[in-house]
């Protein structure tokens, strides 16, 4: 591993995150931050259907356009989930220089944390992790995890 991350566990009751981008990664994370009480804020030109069925229903806030600079402005945490690498780039640019932390979802490089596979239980939460390497074998541990958590 080229350089560690410390795995934290933070609050995100009511934290302002900005996810950038309407598919399928982008609705996995959202699915995900969602369980932890975060305040989503999703811009995107197209949503998947289930995104814009939570829309519909109050769970997220979002708006159907192209990322525009300072779509930043208050937020916490920053997701660039766009189908654009250049869009990424750029949101991960303006993240740094406003010193929002950030997770691209195409250039691990550009991480300042990585999105973890949850298991949730109702007193216990784990996090899986693989640095961004081998996302098969994160999913296989999160299903044994999962697995053992229910016996």
């Amino acid at each position: 591993m080229e350089r560690p991350y410390f795995p934290m566990f933070i609050d995100l009751t009511d934290k302002k995150i900005l996810v950038a981008g309407g598919g399928t990664i982008a609705l996995r994370r959202v699915r995900t931050l969602r369980k932890f009480g975060a305040d989503i804020h999703v811009v995107a030109p197209e949503f998947c259907e289930e995104l814009g069925q939570m829309e519909e229903e109050g769970k997220i806030t979002a708006e159907r356009r192209a990322y525009r600079t300072g779509d930043i402005d208050g937020a916490q945490i920053v997701l660039a989930a766009t189908d654009d690498h250049a869009v990424n780039r750029k949101i991960w640019e303006e993240c740094r220089a406003a010193g929002v932390i950030v997770n691209v979802a195409d250039d691990k490089k550009l991480c300042d944390f990585y999105f973890p596979s949850v298991v949730m239980t109702d007193d216990t939460v784990i996090g899986v992790n693989c640095g961004g390497e081998d996302h098969g074998k994160v999913k296989e541990t999160r299903i044994k995890i999962e697995e053992a958590v229910r016996k």
